[in-house]
This record gives structure tokens, sequence and C-alpha cells, in this order.
């Protein structure tokens, strides 16, 4: 899994956020909390699930079903909104 190219996170007043850049379509700025902050920055390079799944659980000391579940809503919500790259 990656994110697309074409993004930039930025913190703004406190805030984490996504921008688009370059020729993307989108026109929006994007807030993320610090969990999906934490896995948006693992995802700017290729990482497999599993290897996010452990990196979670180090970050935030979870068990892995929780940081499995939290993993999968994140990357069901970027499927829906083409952040991926194929």
């Amino acid at each position: 899994m990656k994110i697309k190219e074409g993004f930039i996170l930025r913190e703004v007043a406190g805030d984490v956020v996504v921008l688009p850049s370059g020729d993307l379509e989108i026109n929006a700025m994007i807030t993320l909390n610090e969990t999906a902050a934490f896995l948006w920055r693992a995802m700017e390079k290729e990482i497999t699930r599993e290897e996010l799944i452990a990196a979670s659980m180090k970050e935030y000391n979870v068990d892995e079903k929780t940081a499995a579940e939290a993993i999968d809503s994140f990357v069901e919500q970027l499927k829906t909104n083409d952040f991926l790259a194929e």
C-alpha cells in the first residue's frame, strides 16, 4: 500500500492537513487526527498491512486486533476517496 503521488502533508496551526498538489483534480484540504497522520506518513512509502499493524502496535501500545481494525478502516476511507496508488 502507498499513498498516491501528489499530496502534501503539513502541520498548520496545530493541525495536520493534507493538501493536493500538481495536477490532481481535488480542490480540498483534509485534516487528519494523530493516528491518521501517523498512518499517512508510514504510507508515503510502500508498506504492507502487517508492517502498518506492527508499527501501530509499537507506537500506540495497542493489541493487534485494535491496530488492525483502525488500519482497515483508514485504508477503506483512503480507497473510497482515491488516495491510494494502484
